[in-house]
């Protein structure tokens, strides 16, 4: 079935075809209005006026923006400022988004309302914002029996009202972490340079009964979480993908939209795929209910951190446009958008996926470094035809640092290292490179905005025209692209150390040396340790390869071999590239839909030994019979 086979692992198969949720002629982004007060201090006042306890108003605004105020622009849940107050028809022109779920969601009039502040200001003054946000708090307290002055503990019913979300078990997950947070404690910078602390203190939470949301606010994804497989501290939701025959191209018959597999037993889960849905949550989850569409396991909602899977863990979803990382992987969708950074990655979701990511590591035994936790961007092509076409999400806004934080994984310095590798570690919040092309003007730059992204050039000068990927530039450099992963080393990513010349440090990458600023005052990356491979002295150039396959002797009768062309990148003697982990050679095969009696699908595996590098943005195989290994001086041996 060659249609199924090129829809389900060609490398535009996954995230940008979702629906979008934001409309064309949203309002354009601003600046908080000139002389608005600290946000520090609008939370105390808040706080004084409302009768909510600080703690609690700064712990529900970290968990919904991590106090950032994104320049009064909307999530794309359609939620402003630090409290997120929603407001859909100012974000998308609309009143509810796909079956009406946000009709009873609209908190910023509620907010005007209670508060008696106008609902432009709401969404574009922070402290106004978070005065709205302590209004519907308090609203919500005097309904479940919360008073002013009363401790943290008897708001925990308020906050799991405050998350809007559609059923009890995913409100009181919000409510928890915001909980957790509070006794946590945690200090922050914000994305408009203020300093932010919410001290750690004690805040056992009365955990009441938490209402039933109206039923205008449930989806499709809120039917119960019998089947889900998550940690039991998450509210998940089984809402799954179809596994049906229906007519394909030309009126030959078809199948999706995924296939049947026993992993661990029948391959190993190498790695966890990160994705952003590139629009709404409600219509990602009707797209991954359509067999002609492409599928991928969980997705997980912005506003509250609630999970949909879609597709069981041993089974292979056709997500990553590559299909060997299909066969190997699990597949995560977050709801965002990656040219727009004001669309952002909520605290809740991330705190959600970091859960789900922590607990998956456990059962499939996924190492959690970033050879493995990769992003969409990271998937290697299977072939040069397809690297221009492979997705870039989440792209260079997603926190890598903080979801390492969270997943207990912190990205820190070696204790003992030889300098001969590096980690890339930017100040997420201080590090604001400029990108290009959020909207449909190429020229035009993207609002100022946090990255765990470092930028590549030729020379060690600011000047330096970028490096190039040959895959999709040819000879030409990189462009500023935010969808240009030509040029860009990202937080966690480990390079061997090509060269130093004073404040810039140089790395293998593609082929060639790459430099990037990194200052001692205010460095990028963080001196580590790991195994490098290099060529084999004499053995000539070494090719690099998408797919890791067994040899074509390996495959049995009635199994066509697969045979991959190398990508248009070689390694020479001299230069050396991290080993993420080996491998002997796979292959998938999936030759159509299972019956009663089980899947027909087979792993046919060889005798040739793989390596896995990172060869640039993404990672990439090299044969291991080509090159050699180079452990580490101080004894450390690579996670594989």
């Amino acid at each position: 079935m060659p249609g199924r086979l090129a829809r389900r692992a060609a490398a535009t198969a996954a995230s940008a075809v979702l629906l979008p949720l934001l409309a064309a002629g949203a309002p354009p982004a601003g600046e908080a209005p000139a002389g608005a007060e600290p946000l520090r201090a609008s939370f105390a006042e808040a706080a004084r006026r409302y009768g909510v306890p600080e703690s609690v108003l700064l712990g529900v605004a970290y968990l919904e923006s991590r106090w950032d105020v994104h320049g009064g622009a909307p999530s794309v849940a359609g939620g402003y400022g630090p409290m997120h107050l929603t407001d859909l028809r100012a974000a998308t022109g609309r009143d509810a988004g796909p079956g009406g779920r946000t009709r009873g969601t609209q908190t910023v009039q509620r907010a005007a309302r209670l508060s008696g502040i106008p609902a432009a200001r709401l969404r574009t003054d922070p402290a106004a914002n978070v005065l709205g946000g302590a209004a519907l708090l308090a609203e919500h307290g005097r309904r479940l029996g919360a008073e002013p002055g009363d401790g943290p503990a008897a708001w925990y019913g308020a906050v799991a009202a405050y998350a809007q979300a559609p059923d009890p078990a995913t409100a009181r997950v919000f409510a928890d972490e915001v909980y957790a947070v509070i006794r946590a404690g945690v200090r922050r910078t914000t994305d408009t340079g203020e300093t932010v602390t919410l001290p750690a203190g004690a805040a056992r939470a009365r955990t009441a009964a938490v209402p039933a949301a109206p039923a205008a606010h449930r989806t499709a994804a809120a039917t119960g979480g019998a089947g889900a497989e998550c940690p039991p501290e998450l509210a998940c939701a089984w809402v799954p993908a179809p596994y049906e025959v229906y007519g394909g191209k030309d009126g030959k018959p078809d199948y999706g939209n995924h296939d049947k597999a026993r992993r661990p037993h029948d391959q190993r889960v190498r790695y966890i795929v990160v994705h952003d849905t590139e629009g709404g949550f409600d219509g990602s989850v009707q797209a991954v209910q359509d067999p002609r569409f492409v599928s991928w396991h969980y997705t997980l909602r912005s506003s509250d951190g609630h999970v949909a899977q879609h597709v069981r863990t041993r089974d292979v979803a056709w997500h990553a446009g590559n299909w060997q990382v299909n066969a190997q992987s699990i597949g995560l969708e977050h709801e965002a958008r990656l040219t727009d950074p004001d669309a952002w990655f909520t605290e809740a979701m991330y705190r959600s996926s970091a859960r789900l990511v922590r607990y998956l590591a456990r059962e499939y035994d996924v190492p959690l470094d970033r050879h493995h936790i990769i992003g969409h961007d990271n998937v290697p092509a299977p072939g040069p035809d397809h690297v221009p076409g492979m997705h870039t999400d989440p792209g260079p806004y997603w926190d890598w640092a903080h979801y390492f934080d969270l997943l207990g994984a912190p990205l820190e310095r070696a204790a003992y290292a030889d300098g001969r590798v590096v980690t890339i570690r930017p100040d997420y919040a201080r590090h604001r490179p400029v990108y290009t092309a959020c909207t449909g003007d190429t020229a035009a730059a993207c609002p100022p905005h946090g990255s765990g992204a470092v930028r590549l050039r030729a020379r060690p000068a600011p000047d330096a025209p970028l490096v190039g990927d040959p895959g999709l530039h040819g000879g030409s450099p990189a462009s500023t692209g935010v969808n240009d992963t030509g040029a860009r080393a990202s937080t966690g990513q480990q390079f061997a150390v090509a060269g130093r010349r004073g404040d810039w440090t140089a790395i293998w990458y593609l082929g060639r040396k790459a430099w990037f600023h990194n200052p001692a005052s205010a460095p990028t990356a963080v001196v580590d340790d790991g195994a490098t491979v290099t060529p084999r002295r004499g053995a000539g150039p070494v090719r690099v390869h998408g797919l890791a396959l067994p040899e074509a002797s390996a495959y049995p009768g009635g199994v066509e071999p697969e045979r991959a062309r190398p990508l248009p990148y070689t390694l020479r003697e001299g230069q050396a590239y991290v080993l993420g982990g080996t491998q002997r050679g796979e292959y998938f095969h999936a030759p159509g839909l299972a019956d009663e009696s089980g899947a027909p699908s087979r792993v046919v595996r060889g005798r040739t030994v793989w390596h896995q590098i990172q060869v640039g943005h993404r990672i990439g195989y090299v044969k291991a019979a080509d090159v050699t290994v180079v452990r580490p001086r101080s004894g450390g041996q690579p996670k594989v």
